[in-house]
């Protein structure tokens, strides 16, 4: 059985689908592993180093490469690799499945069962292949660090014979895996911080970081999260109040990072322009959500900004600028799938198309769509 890896196509990727470690468990176990030449680099992994871990570091995408059983990548492959691909291969990686059921169908009818890591059931055997939460972790704390170094003062309370440094006032909007690890990192450097999302169970998990809780807390909010955990779309008029009360909260604010985001759907606006400017000069806000449209209204996808005295940061996925420890994450996460979906014993796949985790990420298969939020139009 052969996996492949190649350089991911979106030259901004630095992260890579596997490491030399990887690697290693699996030609341990006997696998063939096929991987591009400097496909890690960006990732501080070399070439020698795969070489080492037993994998056979290749060039050129040749015929041995595209008759890969299974080709793992961090984001969807380019068209032209899996027009070219083995039509029985397998490709994991995190696949945007959320883009127009037209668009997938078309990546469908190339043949290639395909899963999609981002959709990884919320079950306690699925966690440790959870993709969004292992980049999140990452980008949640990147998002404070990037954030406090652009900003020109110091984080924590100073007290010294020339006078007192008042510390930084930190506000989250989101808590999930990113906004909780930015609420550790933010506190851990000494920040006042305070943060809000609209699912009530959120609030204790703030508190427990040592934070104060900022939301409307009224019959909608009780009811503001799905079964999976994720937040629903709120009512304009819940909106308008959490609005009005983020509005005068944000004011006072030295920096504010945002991880709103909705599965399916465009990133709310969490900060509009005239809030952006109502905030001091010198603040500084990271929008963790510029992929999606953006939490804060003027954003620009890739670019930091300058508004009104106030530095917005736009990076499209912060988890990418600590390449190293995201690609040693997303591997881990490919590789605990790989283990339920290979028997090494007889060096053959072993898919349980009942299983629940196979379900909630194969997105198609023998050249249709057959993941449940295309059956049913979603």
């Amino acid at each position: 059985m052969q996996i492949s890896v190649l350089t991911e196509h979106d030259q901004l990727e630095t992260r890579v689908a596997l490491s030399p470690d990887t690697v290693k468990k699996l030609v341990s176990n006997g696998l063939n592993v096929i991987v591009q030449s400097g496909c890690g680099q960006q990732s501080n992994y070399s070439d020698q180093q795969y070489e080492e871990a037993g994998a056979n570091v290749t060039r050129t995408i040749s015929d041995k490469v595209l008759s890969s059983d299974i080709l793992v990548t961090v984001k969807r492959p380019d068209d032209k690799i899996l027009a070219k691909l083995n039509k029985s291969a397998i490709v994991i990686g995190q696949m945007d499945p959320y883009v127009s059921p037209t668009e997938m169908d078309e990546y469908a009818k190339y043949g290639h069962q395909l899963f999609s890591m981002e959709l990884m059931p919320r079950i306690t055997r699925a966690q440790s292949m959870d993709v969004l939460s292992s980049q999140s972790n990452l980008a949640g704390y990147k998002a404070v660090i990037d954030s406090t170094a652009e900003y020109k003062k110091a984080i924590p309370m100073m007290m010294t014979a020339a006078g007192t440094i008042a510390p930084a006032k930190i506000f989250i909007m989101g808590v999930g895996v990113a906004g909780l690890q930015a609420i550790a990192t933010a506190r851990r450097l000494g920040g006042i911080v305070t943060a809000t999302d609209v699912r009530p169970a959120t609030k204790e998990q703030v508190e427990s970081l040592g934070a104060k809780f900022i939301a409307v807390e009224d019959e909608e909010f009780k009811a503001a999260e799905t079964a999976a955990g994720y937040a629903k779309e709120m009512s304009k008029e819940y909106q308008e109040k959490q609005s009005q009360l983020v509005s005068e909260h944000i004011k006072n604010q030295d920096i504010v990072i945002t991880t709103a985001l909705i599965p399916g759907r465009k990133a709310p606006i969490l900060i509009t322009k005239k809030m952006v400017e109502t905030m001091k000069e010198g603040s500084v806000i990271a929008d963790l959500a510029t992929e999606r449209g953006g939490n804060v209204e003027i954003a620009q996808p890739g670019k930091n900004i300058i508004h009104n005295g106030v530095a917005i940061l736009g990076a499209e996925n912060f988890a990418r600028l600590l390449p190293t420890d995201a690609s040693n994450l997303y591997a881990q996460n490919v590789l605990k799938f790989l283990d339920e979906i290979i028997d090494y014993e007889n060096k053959q796949l072993s898919i349980n198309y009942d299983d629940e985790i196979i379900k909630g990420i194969l997105i198609s298969r023998a050249g249709k769509l057959v993941h449940p939020m295309y059956q049913k139009g979603e």
